[in-house]
């Protein structure tokens, strides 16, 4: 199949979070599998740096119609692999900042701009080139326009660009809503303006125009595609989806085993296997020493690596801190965000040094190490579409403490549940269910045989993206 991804960011050339992962590692899966694919991101200054872009050459120069004028872009192309080809969509203008979405502070104000940019860049790209793909595939808000213009597009045109579009919702929480001011920026019909079109209470949604226009519209995990068509998780577009039922299907992430593998992973002190446990140990000590933990410390460490936001429960954690004060346990975050939540966990560790220690940043190889070296990896998340972390920690034998919910529910199996193929300890996302929870953990954690069988079990499953990518090639077979 000739496949096309479109995206705001993609492994390894620019990542904020498991949409980036998600996205290189299939497209990387299909190239391996011998299908064409192609990737188009936009060219920011971060992925423009990267060191596997230094080869790329100029391909096109665009002009794209913005409403009452027009744009230019520069279309760079190179291949990092047999079948694999990036395009990166390069306007100054749009891209050249040193934040993807925003400063840190805020988003940009023109990322309505920004993005329609980038999806008829695309959609123009692929006109000049006469590219006349099978399948269109475009990921979360950023993108959501692409199957609309593209169609538009075909018809003022007459020509075919793509024969199906798939539409994935990496994070329905994140629509891409911006006001109807926008939308002549699009050049759609005007009826598109409507209740049955982008319209969302006032204002444009680009997530609903992914969601209403493509051809098959998937989620990251199936109990996250049965959540999003209920209010409680829906977020406001929950009768959109049920719309689309029919042509709705949640498929779950994988993990890059060339890059997620403990045996192999060359960020790590010492490597190590399910037959061979040892060199987690060297990578606990290591974690120890670099996060400034009590040396020789013998209780369970609770490693975390998330964004520090409301989603990932980390009031949850904060509400539980006197687990922390009362047991023999450490406590390892990774991550920045919200400034309430950055202040709070500083102070929680200021009152309990050797037990609590914080890196507030993106750090992909003490990410790594924090998988490694922790004996629980913590997910209070209070909504999860499909989440990667929990299928980090299983293969690198840390045992998972996650909530019951979304990609959670599908990749973690309760050691209560059951017994005897458990890898995780599952909870309610409430400050009880998470205080449960962790004394579980504690409890689990005495019990050495018991958590070394949980760990071999947690290591020996195939989370890998070559398993993962069998449902994707299903759907892309039954939508054409």
């Amino acid at each position: 199949m000739k496949i096309v991804h479109a995206a705001s960011e993609v492994y390894p050339y620019v990542k904020t979070g498991g949409l980036a992962d998600a996205v290189g590692a299939l497209a990387s899966t299909f190239a391996d599998r011998g299908h064409a694919v192609s990737v188009f991101l936009p060219g920011y200054r971060l992925a423009l740096e990267h060191p596997a872009t230094a080869g790329a050459e100029r391909k096109l120069r665009l002009k794209i119609e913005m409403g009452d004028r027009f744009a230019s872009s520069d279309v760079f192309v190179f291949s990092p692999k047999k079948n694999l080809t990036i395009y990166l969509i390069c306007r100054e203008e749009f891209f050249d900042r040193r934040g993807i979405y925003g400063n840190g502070e805020r988003d940009y104000e023109d990322n309505d701009n920004r993005y329609i940019f980038f999806a008829k860049a695309v959609v123009e790209t692929l006109r000049l080139l006469e590219f006349k793909a099978d399948i269109v595939h475009a990921h979360d808000w950023p993108t959501g326009l692409l199957p609309v213009l593209l169609r538009y597009a075909e018809r003022r045109h007459g020509v075919t660009l793509a024969l199906k579009t798939v539409y994935t919702i990496h994070n329905i929480a994140f629509q891409g809503v911006f006001s109807m001011r926008s939308f002549p920026r699009t050049n759609l019909p005007e009826e598109l303006m409507g209740i049955d079109g982008l319209e969302y209470y006032g204002q444009m949604s680009f997530m609903k125009g992914g969601l209403l226009f493509a051809d098959h519209v998937t989620t990251v995990s199936p109990q996250y595609a049965k959540e999003i068509q209920t209010p409680d998780f829906g977020c406001g577009l929950d009768g959109v989806v049920q719309s689309r039922a029919a042509d709705l299907v949640g498929l779950i992430n994988g993990i890059d085993r060339s890059v997620w593998d403990p045996s192999i992973d060359a960020l790590l002190p010492a490597r190590y296997s399910s037959e061979d446990l040892a060199g987690k140990a060297v990578c606990r000590t290591e974690l120890i020493k670099r996060m400034g933990l009590t040396p020789g410390f013998k209780g369970p460490i609770f490693g975390m690596v998330a964004r520090l936001t409301e989603q990932k429960g980390i009031s949850l954690l904060l509400a539980n801190r006197d687990f922390f004060i009362n047991q023999t346990a450490a406590l390892i975050v990774l991550g920045k965000g919200d400034g309430r939540f950055e202040k709070a966990l500083k102070e929680l560790a200021d009152d309990l040094p050797g037990k609590v220690a914080l890196a507030m940043r993106l750090d992909e190889g003490m990410s790594h190490l924090v998988e490694a070296g922790s004996d629980f990896f913590v997910m209070p998340s209070l909504f999860e579409p499909c989440g990667l972390n929990q299928m980090y920690s299983q293969a690198y034998g840390t045992v998972p403490l996650v909530t019951r919910v979304g990609g959670l529910v599908d990749t973690v199996v309760d050691i209560v549940d059951q017994p005897s193929a458990g890898t995780g300890i599952m909870f309610a996302p409430t400050v009880e269910g998470l205080q449960s929870g962790l004394h579980r953990a504690l409890a689990l954690f005495a019990n050495r045989p018991a958590y070394q069988a949980v760990q071999r079990r947690c290591m020996q499953r195939d989370f890998s993206w070559t398993q993962a990518a069998v449902g994707y090639e299903n759907l892309y077979g039954d939508t054409l």
